[in-house]
């Protein structure tokens, strides 16, 4: 196989391990050392990874690539990130999974139905996945990807349903509110001597 036409992330590269070229990889697969199961990995550039050993270490795998034979080799490596064509994955699973790949692309609709924006790509900073969409005249909106705010997926469709309200679209009417509900107004805050030396 040559490089992926629709190229799923599956793992990073991260420090050498020891001195016989073997490496930390970091895999985002349901059961890390299934990351041997789909035949040679690709980085961007095209460049191919095959697995000949891969056992499990705390929170990543240390695997051993062909044709990487010792730490100076292994170093070169790091921070490679690592693909496999989308035609590779399983397509098993629960009907509320999704490949990022898969939601990548799909229309995002409000809850008439009425196209606002597509997405463009899909993040994890720690705290849950975030759809990155496109919105008609605003660009880069994150929209929690949680049922409350995308209530429906429809991969073999197109598109996502969102609920503009808990997806953080709109303003809620009770926000205007929220300062003087618990007494705590902003602009009214005590700053401090003049000589204090804080912002003013």
């Amino acid at each position: 196989m040559t490089k992926p036409q629709n190229p799923v992330q599956l793992a990073v590269i991260g420090a050498a391990h020891g001195i016989k070229g073997e490496l930390r990889v970091k895999t985002f697969t349901g059961d890390p050392l299934a990351l041997a199961d789909y035949g040679p990995l690709y980085a961007k550039d095209g460049r191919a990874f095959q697995i000949i050993d891969i056992r499990p270490a705390n929170t990543v795998v240390v695997v051993r690539f062909k044709g990487v034979g010792d730490r100076n080799a292994a170093e070169a490596l790091s921070g490679t990130e690592l693909f496999v064509d989308r035609s590779m994955l399983p397509d098993d699973g629960e009907e509320d999974e999704f490949y990022h790949a898969d939601l990548i692309g799909l229309e995002v609709r409000d809850e008439t139905g009425a196209a606002i924006g597509k997405v463009v790509a899909v993040h994890n900073f720690g705290g849950g996945d975030i759809l990155d969409v496109t919105l008609a005249g605003r660009k880069g909106v994150l929209i929690p990807f949680t049922q409350a705010a995308v209530p429906q997926v429809s991969v073999v469709e197109g598109f996502v349903r969102v609920d503009p309200l808990a997806a953080g679209l709109v303003e809620d009417e009770d926000s205007e509110a929220a300062p003087g509900r618990d007494g705590f107004d902003p602009k009214g805050r005590p700053r401090g001597p003049k000589d204090a030396g804080g912002n003013r």
